[in-house]
């Protein structure tokens, strides 16, 4: 009965932990990009919530250094512009930050014009929310046992979840507002549409009855 409790607590926290992962957001991919162009990722991120990100360009000859030719040039950028994270042709690097605005940030990477053309292969994790803790840090310098180190995972899981809840009610009242708006406008607008048409129409008809008093046809 206790193994069967276990189990199910277990169960119920694994649950938990998956859907405050995908909650979170993890990107782990592979990309390949050719010189001269450049490519951006997107990642939707809630305010106050912390993002980790790293990357790496492929050697294309293992044993040997990267040559200069496989360097990207990295910016990291807010929804509204501001910029958390550049690096200047370089073969690796990482970044961690607090998002201080919600909204998408865009992760691009550039890669010099070569003769001939070269493509280069991007391996790129980019985790926010629970993903982006690092609890094995956390068990070191806490010095937990396994079962407290999942109970911090479920908590912490659990309070991002709770926040994505109210986040995504605000956003839900936001875009109600802006319906309710619009409905406003267009239903001034139809008005407004159908106040011109009916003064055309009156208009017209005045202007028919008075050519047709000049004409003595009427």
């Amino acid at each position: 009965m206790i193994m069967n409790k276990k189990m199910m607590i277990g169960v119920v926290a694994g649950v938990i932990l998956n859907l405050g992962f995908l909650l979170g957001g993890v990107q782990s991919i592979r990309f390949e990009l050719q010189s001269g162009h450049t490519k951006c990722i997107a990642e939707d991120i809630k305010a106050d919530s912390m993002t980790v990100g790293k990357y790496s360009v492929v050697n294309p000859n293992d044993g040997y250094p990267i040559p200069d030719s496989h360097k990207v040039t990295v910016r990291v950028t807010s929804a509204y512009g501001n910029n958390y994270h550049y690096g200047d042709r370089v073969d690796s690097g990482q970044f961690a930050f607090p998002a201080a605005e919600a909204g998408d940030y865009m992760a691009c990477f550039w890669v010099v014009d070569h003769k001939p053309p070269l493509t280069l292969t991007i391996d790129f994790d980019w985790k926010t929310g629970v993903a982006a803790k690092d609890w094995s840090n956390v068990a070191k310098k806490g010095q937990v046992d396994v079962m407290e180190l999942e109970l911090k995972k479920l908590y912490d899981t659990v309070t991002s979840i709770h926040e994505e809840m109210f986040y995504l009610r605000g956003r839900e009242e936001e875009m109600q507002e802006l319906n309710q708006a619009t409905n406003s406008r267009m239903a001034w607008l139809s008005f407004l549409s159908l106040f011109v048409c009916l003064s055309v129409a009156g208009l017209q008809l005045w202007h028919l009855k008075n050519f047709f008093e000049r004409k003595k046809l009427l």
